[in-house]
């Protein structure tokens, strides 16, 4: 089946408008024009880049192609043209020729780490693309590191074609439907789009065009012929996920199934393994990732490390119960808030203030892009940093304290 909208290839010579530079607008301008494509780029956040507003309405354009997140009040969204997302965008790109099998993540939360443990058990030569980088298989190597917009499929999916091997991609909100297999890791949902979209309709709506879909068990009415839930195929009770569809079946422990974090994830993979054909019980030496619950020692401080592109009040909530069940009565040192580096899934100034009053940490650092909020006015100590890594380096380590790094950003 060929998913390239018949108003893009109908009209040519081509000339298309494209919204965003900075969520990887601009590659995906760059990736068109290398097909001989003429292409325009508006910034919509900023300005600084491309064209301006006025002269793109003065323009004809055969597709705009612009990003879920966009206000969809936006003018350009209204001139008369087609309009496709920047994830469809990217499939299109991807061709008719993917790599195979091409496993496509999203979700609220846990894609790092499903994409991760299903990596850990696949066969051969590979290529996995997520917020922590871009990494060869089997060899582990770091090929590089950019951010899980949709056009940062391309580079790897390229790299996977290549040498003939899997591509297991992670994407904010939404996937490029070219999948043999889609996964939705998480059914929460959320506004964009200055409030006026929903992030799950987003995503379930790109998924729609991969070949199998796996998904939560809350997801219901979804209109696919090969739609699969996780509970129906995996389960997990205290460290154990049994498993049991077609011809393979089985269990495994692991003491990270202990963490929400982390059991969520690791069941969603070993469902995923299942429809690949792939026993999943190897996942019972899967260890735990940077950012998502790493723990370790200097001098006699213990740092648990919850920051990743997935962290929001309920991961900080279950990473506090976790240090202070392990180091009862030491002081907790709170290190919260949003990286100054861009994320798409936003940890809300709520959030963060419930988390911390939830918390109730004994000294506060909070990490924020800019200065213009009081969350510390309860806490005499706090002080204010402008990435994790400044907060970081400058936390005082104090041998029997905790220093719990619960800042969203991407790893």
């Amino acid at each position: 089946m060929r998913r390239m909208p018949s108003a893009i290839i109908s009209d040519l010579p081509m000339r298309l408008l494209i919204l965003d530079t900075i969520h990887g607008g601009g590659v995906i301008a760059s990736a068109l024009r290398e097909q001989g494509l003429s292409v325009d780029c508006v910034d919509v956040y900023r300005g600084s880049d491309g064209i301006s507003i006025e002269t793109a309405q003065n323009t004809r354009y055969s597709c705009c192609i612009a990003p879920v997140h966009l206000d969809p009040a936006h003018p350009l969204l209204h001139a008369g043209i087609p309009v496709i997302s920047h994830h469809l965008a990217a499939g299109m790109l991807i061709g008719d020729n993917p790599p195979e099998p091409f496993i496509e993540i999203t979700g609220e939360r846990g894609k790092t780490t499903t994409a991760f443990a299903l990596a850990h058990l696949m066969p051969e030569r590979g290529v996995l693309h997520s917020s922590s980088g871009t990494i060869r298989y089997p060899e582990m190597e770091m090929i590089s590191r950019s951010s899980i917009t949709p056009a940062s499929l391309l580079a790897p999916a390229a790299e996977a074609r290549a040498m003939n091997g899997w591509f297991i991609g992670e994407c904010s909100l939404g996937v490029s439907g070219r999948g043999d297999l889609g996964i939705l890791t998480s059914d929460t949902d959320y506004r964009i789009a200055n409030g006026k979209s929903s992030a799950l309709a987003a995503k379930l709506e790109h998924l729609k065009t991969c070949k199998q879909l796996l998904l939560p068990d809350g997801i219901r009415g979804i209109d696919h012929p090969d739609q699969h839930r996780v509970g129906a195929i995996a389960s997990c009770d205290d460290t154990t996920v049994t498993y049991e569809y077609k011809q393979i079946s089985g269990s495994f422990t692991n003491p990270l199934l202990s963490l929400k974090g982390y059991q969520e994830p690791l069941t969603c993979a070993a469902a995923a393994a299942c429809l690949l054909g792939t026993d999943p019980a190897p996942l019972a030496r899967f260890n735990a990732l940077p950012g998502r619950m790493r723990i370790w020692e200097e001098n006699g401080c213990i740092f648990v490390d919850a920051s990743n592109s997935g962290t929001n009040r309920e991961t900080t909530r279950e990473a506090a119960a976790y240090a202070r069940r392990n180091h009862p009565g030491s002081p907790l040192h709170l290190v919260i808030g949003q990286d100054e580096h861009a994320v798409c899934e936003n940890f809300a100034d709520a959030d963060i203030r419930m988390a911390i009053e939830e918390i109730e940490p004994d000294k506060l650092t909070i990490v924020q892009r800019n200065q213009d909020y009081d969350f510390g006015s309860r806490y005499p100590e706090s002080d204010a940093k402008r990435s994790l890594d400044e907060a970081i380096r400058d936390a005082a380590r104090k041998p029997g304290s905790i220093i719990l790094l619960a800042v969203k950003t991407w790893r």
